[in-house]
């Protein structure tokens, strides 16, 4: 039980060592947190990973547009359950850091400690962004091997834990004493021709929304905005030039956005937490 206890506090002591190396400049904070959208992934991206200032997420661009200084502490392949524990399944986020991959922070801890110990040392942050659940949803594709019965049927069971676990990490954010603005970015759909694929997004997005509703968020409204700009391209996300090519046909799209995707998110990001402050 001492030995628990004494390892604990070593744990919580380190992540509040990082989290204080990681104040950079002075100034009112933006944290964000999340998956790979939110860390700004290019798959098959080589020798780039060593440096994780070749990636640029949507927290770059919604850090300018609201005037905070960025502290990202994203992983790619985070779902909502390994986000809060380091044995939940994930898609790729503990092998990503075990590869000495670099994380634009990098922590020893869970996201979640990370962010209540940077909070405990950053009183003055003012914006928390979260991106998570794609993931959670992708692990259940993977497992039913894309088949639509099965998917169908073990969807709600993974929407009610991505609801779930959202509560729990808002509620956690704002137990630490954060009484800032927290932003849960919702998720474009990779097709909006495609009404299957559009409405596993909606489905997610409606699992996300139920959350924050619960927590005192507010909600970006991505998949608006993609849906909108993709008009011209017939609803097609890839042609909109929103999403990066494949290394493997560089005339398709894999599902992480391009750097016009990463701005268009960056900027509904600022314009939602200008709203928020307008409004208090």
């Amino acid at each position: 039980m001492r030995c628990t206890r004494v390892l604990a506090l070593l744990l919580m002591l380190a992540g509040t060592t990082i989290a204080a190396s990681a104040q950079g400049a002075s100034g009112p904070r933006y944290l964000a947190l999340g998956d790979s959208v939110s860390f700004g992934f290019i798959t098959q991206a080589g020798f780039e990973y060593v440096n994780a200032n070749n990636f640029i997420g949507f927290p770059t661009y919604a850090g300018q547009g609201a005037k905070l200084n960025l502290v990202n502490a994203a992983c790619p392949g985070e779902t909502t359950g390994s986000f809060l524990s380091s044995t939940a399944p994930d898609d790729g986020c503990r092998e990503f850091r075990a590869a000495s991959a670099a994380l634009h922070f990098s922590y020893t801890s869970t996201q979640l400690d990370f962010a209540l110990a940077f909070l405990k040392s950053n009183p003055q942050t003012r914006l928390i962004t979260v991106g998570l659940g794609a993931n959670d949803v992708l692990l259940l594709r993977a497992a039913c091997s894309d088949n639509p019965l099965c998917i169908e049927t073990g969807l709600p069971a993974v929407l009610a834990a991505v609801t779930a676990n959202m509560e729990t990490i808002l509620a956690d954010l704002r137990a630490s004493g954060f009484t800032g603005t927290i932003i849960v970015v919702n998720y474009y759909s990779v097709d909006y021709s495609d009404p299957t694929e559009t409405g596993l997004t909606i489905a997610l997005n409606d699992a996300l929304t139920a959350a924050v509703a619960q927590a005192g968020g507010v909600v970006a409204d991505v998949f608006s905005a993609f849906q909108t700009a993709t008009i011209p391209a017939g609803g097609k996300t890839c042609n909109a030039g929103l999403l990066n090519a494949s290394p493997a046909n560089q005339l398709t799209c894999d599902v992480h956005p391009s750097q016009s995707g990463q701005m268009l998110i960056g900027k509904i990001v600022a314009q939602k937490f200008a709203a928020v402050k307008g409004g208090q």
